[in-house]
């Protein structure tokens, strides 16, 4: 075996040779930014979460503990994506889609997974609970950058080039709906189609899809009546104020008791019974409430620069694999945060999807840091991404 090959077979901290060992940096301000809203987050889950949580659990601190917890672990899977070389996620495809094919499998049966007010989304491993939809999302993106990595030269034919991948995601869609879970699917698939779009599909071919999929969104949405029910209170929230739109008035208000400054950290009223899952998906109501539009705003900015340096990382890999996982870990994470911040303004119905990075919950924060990860792995090696002469000439022992 050559040098040359034997290199892309190491990690990146393994030195075959002196080009093996050429590196630059990882992405400071990428990492910068992240460290900033995971931090941010987790005072603002302890200030939206400590009246509640010492109301239900007799400990303030219960909520901040967890979410610390899950930081914690986060930033060391992180580290640890960061320095593994990006070309081995292109390797393992096929088992990650296994596993969490498996795992969705396994949350919709009544002896696995954990109903909570009416949706069947939680694995228990223990005192441990994990949302398998979460890494879901990360894992069809994986998927997607593997496959237009090898067949981008097809996506301009709709049915060898654009149906394959719908119908994995479609699959991995399926089975998060039957939790249920909208929002998520949502998600997955604006994704899906914009990592299609941006691969070289035809923008006809991703019209006439829209088209057909607006009359089953119609159908999902008005077929269920909770999500009807949203849908209406989207509408008109106001019409019903005290009860089916309670939430999002309460947000509204929350919005507009901070003003251009807001009423200072830990001093918000809403999160004092009055504004549901404030530590959780409407966590950026009470950033608007506490820190004002100059804090709200600075959120915002931060989640640009987030994906303003997502897609300039993502341009600069070598090769076509890393440029479509990092412009897709992008996507995913800068439209989750586009969507949970129209969703608490009220210009979309609620969703349950969370702030990454910000909101309270484990699931979504460590898949979050497994992507900035990846995304720095991308960015630090210029000698990483290698691929074996078989792979790109279509040697059989890596198709």
């Amino acid at each position: 075996m050559s040098q040359g090959t034997a290199g892309t077979l190491m990690l990146p901290w393994t030195s075959a040779s002196p080009r093996a060992t050429k590196r630059v940096a990882i992405d400071h301000t990428l990492l910068m930014v992240t460290v900033v809203l995971a931090l941010v987050g987790l005072v603002m889950v302890f200030s939206a979460s400590a009246v509640v949580a010492a109301n239900r659990f007799h400990d303030p601190g219960y909520f901040l503990k967890r979410q610390l917890a899950w930081l914690v672990f986060g930033f060391l899977l992180l580290h640890l994506a960061s320095r593994v070389d990006y070309i081995w996620w292109k390797r393992l495809w096929i088992p990650l889609l296994g596993v969490t094919v498996a795992l969705l499998v396994m949350v919709l049966m009544p002896s696995f997974g954990v109903a909570v007010k009416g949706a069947r989304r939680w694995l228990h491993a223990g005192p441990i609970a994990v949302q398998p939809a979460e890494a879901s999302k990360l894992v069809a993106v994986v998927y997607l950058a593997a496959y237009l990595a090898r067949k981008e030269d097809r996506l301009t034919n709709f049915f060898s080039g654009l149906v394959p991948p719908l119908l994995v995601v479609g699959v991995l869609g399926g089975l998060v709906l039957l939790e249920p879970d909208l929002g998520t699917v949502v998600v997955m698939g604006s994704v899906a189609i914009g990592l299609l779009f941006l691969g070289g599909a035809r923008l006809s071919h991703l019209l006439w899809l829209g088209l057909c999929a607006v009359p089953a969104v119609l159908a999902l949405a008005l077929g269920s009546s909770y999500r009807r029910q949203r849908l209406l209170t989207f509408l008109a929230p106001w019409k019903d104020a005290t009860d089916t739109g309670f939430q999002i008035t309460q947000s509204f208000l929350a919005f507009g008791s901070g003003g251009l400054f807001g009423v200072g950290l830990g001093e918000g009223k809403q999160k004092l019974f009055f504004l549901p899952e404030a530590h959780t998906d409407f966590v950026l109501a009470l950033v608007g409430e506490e820190l004002g539009l100059v804090g709200t705003g600075v959120i915002i900015l931060l989640f640009a620069l987030f994906v303003v340096r997502g897609f300039q990382i993502s341009a600069r890999a070598r090769m076509p694999f890393g440029r479509y996982l990092g412009m897709g870990i992008t996507l995913l994470i800068g439209l989750q945060a586009l969507i949970n911040a129209c969703v608490v303004t009220g210009l979309l119905p609620t969703k349950g999807l969370t702030l990454p990075f910000v909101s309270y919950g484990g699931s979504s924060l460590v898949t979050c840091m497994v992507g900035v990860g990846i995304l720095l792995s991308i960015s630090r090696d210029r000698q990483a991404g290698r691929e074996e002469p078989g792979w790109r000439d279509g040697g059989a022992g890596h198709r």
